[in-house]
């Protein structure tokens, strides 16, 4: 039997402790076009409570299905009654109409004997759930499961570095017999939400588009569909992504999928949470699922060079590589954050006739110092760490700066390649005193005009803002994994309407 048919690819989990609000929220949902809702009856004070607004719901919504799931405390969940008591509640939600109801398996294995009448006319889904972790035998939990006759096996783990998210999701493949909803929680799970369905998994869950998610590392179900494109793409999908920590504020997934679909590429873009220390288990990861390229940037842009088989010239004096992909099997870099810097600037000034300041000593620094070197430019580096500020001078023929040196000239051009200024910190500024530039480009992006950019508008400079760097770098790495050209005003609009969501949401 294929199970996907009874399933649509997207839960809703709504978990809300007051009855008015569940069914506001259920409602809402649907008008949206989802119809499939999962009732966490154990957020309720009375659980009892919810049966009557499954009943009041599916009697105006005919062609909803309704999950039921009402978990005990023991098990993560809210409700503290009895296993008996649990069951009794999710036999009143089946006959309130609920089509489907979850069993966590400590409980379906206390009441196996009256699990069957679940299945009448329904369906079965017995869930596992680890919030401390990503366990080593995934396959034995798997089984064990296995051994209770239902519709579907719901195995949540808690993802702790990348790797786990491959080893959640390759149980659907080494056990396609068995229908699986595979999920990992957190940040660092976020891929398995997305690509679940893709690998097999029977379905995913989102949280609503206006109320409060149930599990770590759930989006609304908008997202998922709009920007993630979930069901648009297939199993044989290429897998993009951006290495970063944090990456949660990054713009590059809406900028990616726009393009991808776009240009009708079957293929998708996720933000992927690598912290320090975990590069090895990241590439583990990317080797498995596979992944067919990746952006990289803060902290990584400099140490991803030792897990990579070949990186250009230009990378390699740079000393960073913001772009990866996979080419005969192996793993090639680049930095197209160097021609990020250099095209922008040719449109308002000759660089090989021009003095640049490069305020910064980090990956985003290097690129636009050595970029400028090869071009001509007569370049001076300042930042806050004058030792790491002299190293990288020195290795491209630069003049180090202190930034109190720096601010008592004045330069033709000066580019800022730090993060400060950044949102949510939107009111700093490198620079004290005067901004010692006529034309200021900031390589922050969020906010677009930064309180640099600002100040150096009020001084009467020219200004470029950081979205030009974004765009003109994104758009080289889409063209190198693609082969094709980039839809750049496309790009453009999914980066602006990103940065305003943000704004919009910061607001709030």
């Amino acid at each position: 039997m294929d199970f996907r048919n009874h399933f649509p690819p997207v839960c809703i989990a709504l978990g809300l402790e007051d009855v008015d609000a569940l069914l506001n929220h259920a409602r809402a949902e649907y008008d949206a076009g989802e119809r499939f809702l999962e009732f966490r009856l154990d957020y309720l004070a009375s659980p009892d409570r919810g049966l009557p607004a499954i009943r009041k719901f599916l009697s105006r919504h005919t062609d909803c299905m309704i999950l039921a799931t009402c978990r005990r405390r023991q098990n993560q969940g809210r409700f503290h009654g009895s296993v008996e008591e649990q069951v009794r509640i999710l036999e009143g939600a089946r006959e309130a109409g609920a089509k489907a109801v979850d069993v966590e398996i400590e409980s379906a294995e206390n009441c196996v004997e009256r699990l069957p009448r679940f299945r009448a006319g329904g369906y079965l889904v017995v869930s596992y759930h680890n919030y401390g972790g990503t366990p080593p035998r995934l396959d034995t939990i798997l089984r064990r499961m296995a051994r209770i006759p239902a519709d579907g096996y719901k195995l949540v783990t808690t993802a702790r570095k990348p790797s786990d998210n491959h080893r959640v999701l390759s149980l659907a493949s080494t056990n396609p017999k068995v229908p699986t909803i595979l999920l990992a929680m957190g940040e660092t799970g976020f891929p398995t939400r997305v690509l679940s369905t893709a690998f097999g998994g029977l379905y995913t869950y989102a949280a609503p588009n206006a109320g409060q998610a149930t599990a770590s590392g759930q989006v609304c179900a908008h997202q998922l569909r709009s920007l993630y494109r979930i069901g648009k793409f297939t199993r044989d999908a290429r897998v993009y992504g951006v290495i970063a920590d944090p990456v949660r504020h990054s713009i590059s997934p809406a900028v990616h999928n726009r393009a991808f679909q776009a240009r009708r590429t079957d293929a998708v873009y996720l933000p992927l949470l690598v912290t320090p220390g975990q590069l090895k288990d990241f590439m583990l990861f990317a080797g498995k699922m596979p992944l067919s390229g990746f952006s990289v940037t803060i902290p990584h842009k400099q140490k991803i060079i030792r897990y990579l088989d070949q990186v250009d010239p230009l990378a390699r004096r740079i000393g960073a590589v913001n772009t990866v992909w996979k080419k005969a099997g192996k793993w090639r870099g680049t930095n197209t954050d160097a021609a990020g810097v250099t095209a922008p600037l040719e449109r308002h000034v000759r660089i090989g006739k021009s003095s640049v300041l490069v305020a910064g000593n980090g990956g985003a620094a290097r690129g636009a110092a050595f970029a400028l070197a090869d071009a001509g430019a007569r370049l001076a580096i300042t930042g806050r760490n004058l030792d790491r500020v002299r190293a990288l001078a020195a290795a491209c023929g630069a003049e180090p700066l202190t930034r109190e040196q720096a601010e008592a000239r004045m330069f033709d051009v000066l580019i800022h390649a730090t993060p400060v200024g950044m949102a949510p910190r939107v009111h700093d500024s490198l620079f004290s005193g005067r901004i010692p530039g006529k034309l200021v480009f900031d390589m922050v992006y969020n906010p677009l005009e930064t309180a640099l950019l600002q100040r150096a508008k009020e001084q009467g400079a020219t200004i470029i803002q950081g979205l030009e760097m974004f765009l003109e770098q994104a758009a080289r790495q889409f063209e190198i994994w693609t082969g094709e050209h980039a839809p750049r005003s496309v790009m453009e609009r999914a980066a602006l309407e990103a940065l305003n969501v943000r704004t919009a949401a910061g607001a709030r």
